[in-house]
């Protein structure tokens, strides 16, 4: 057993010090950059923000309103065959779609299938753990199979496994984030985890000396928070419970009566329901383990929650606070472009 000493920070334990800036207007930010990836050589261009491929996040309806955007999203791993092909055939958004997998047979087979018969050229290979032998060598086998692809891997939290997953695994993009999620518990309940500010900084630093990029996976609650992840110099920012709540979610909703305009109650069969909340679980939750596993497996502990996010409409007027909120930040730190804006970032430590 050892304990390191030195203090440790989440997105909460800091602000950005403002500085002063030649900038007009927060309309001359670019936020769209390219790219150029370490091991497949392929360039990607876009805004640096990936929704994350939870059931209820990473659906067609969420690449296709983000894709206008030049954002990412990372679909859920529980689409069919047919589903999946047929949206990458037909579907243009699917540009800025990762096709997502876990490790195993079936889902490396899936993954086989469907890139046989539609163009596959950006994947997500996500698990829990990223710090097993086992998940580096499976990553290395899907780059062998896919060696022209962007592929994001992870999470891990900590610079050597980011090494690790660049070098030996043939990742571009590693996903950093153990425990920070609005709907995880790993920190509960295994008691580990890595402070999401310091992972992103560390982390950063490790592959970017090599070529590599990172995106910051969890613990955004805010757009500040989004900044903040940028300014430790992550590439990429993945959100969750942040996209989560909008018309082109899916899952259970839990909804209500509509009332007429007077007020006065029409009735029942008559009157329409609106959304209210969605149930917004975590991908290692025991709603998630009994939806798409048959229940919890006896050797595994839920390592997530159910809670409810309440419903917000189109996720367009949430994109537009995001973007407004980056954008504002680069001009209090004097970045003309997102991919400066690291470079002019100090952080304050509050806490």
């Amino acid at each position: 057993m050892r304990i390191e000493q030195e203090i440790k920070l989440d997105f909460d334990s800091v602000l950005i010090r403002p500085k002063r800036s030649e900038m007009g207007s927060r309309a001359d930010v670019e936020l769209t950059r390219t790219y150029k990836m370490l091991n497949s050589e392929a360039e990607l261009t876009g805004v640096g923000i990936f929704a994350s491929n939870m059931d209820t996040v990473g659906t067609f309806a969420m690449c296709e309103a983000l894709s206008k955007f030049e954002m990412f999203t990372c679909l859920h791993k529980f689409y069919s065959e047919e589903q999946l092909i047929g949206f990458f055939n037909k579907n243009s958004s699917s540009k800025y779609a990762f096709y997502t997998l876990g490790i195993t047979e079936d889902n490396i087979n899936k993954l086989k299938v469907v890139s046989s018969l539609c163009s596959i050229d950006k994947i997500c290979i996500d698990i829990a753990n990223g710090y097993t032998k086992f998940f580096v060598e499976k990553v290395k086998l899907i780059r062998d199979l896919f060696p022209k692809a962007v592929i994001m891997a992870g999470n891990v939290a900590t610079p050597e496994m980011v090494q690790e997953l660049l070098i030996a695994g043939g990742a571009d993009i590693v996903k950093v984030g153990i425990g920070p999620g609005k709907a995880c518990q790993t920190r509960a309940v295994t008691g580990c985890g890595y402070p999401q500010l310091s992972a992103v900084i560390e982390s950063a630093d490790a592959a970017h000396g090599l070529g590599g990029h990172i995106c910051s996976d969890g613990g955004c609650s805010t757009p500040g928070d989004i900044c903040k992840a940028f300014g430790g110099g992550s590439d990429f920012v993945m959100l969750g419970s942040m996209f989560a709540g909008h018309d082109e979610c899916e899952g259970e909703w839990d909804e209500e009566y509509a009332w007429s305009s007077g007020g006065v109650p029409k009735l029942a069969d008559d009157m329409p329901k609106r959304k209210v909340a969605l149930k917004f679980y975590g991908m290692s939750s025991k709603e998630a383990m009994d939806k798409y596993y048959g229940g919890m497996a006896p050797h595994r502990a839920s390592e997530g929650k159910c809670i409810k996010i309440p419903y917000k409409g189109n996720v367009k007027d949430s994109v537009q606070q995001i973007l407004g909120g980056i954008r504002s930040a680069c001009t209090y730190v004097g970045a003309d472009k997102l991919k400066d804006f690291s470079k002019c970032t100090t952080f304050i430590r509050c806490k």
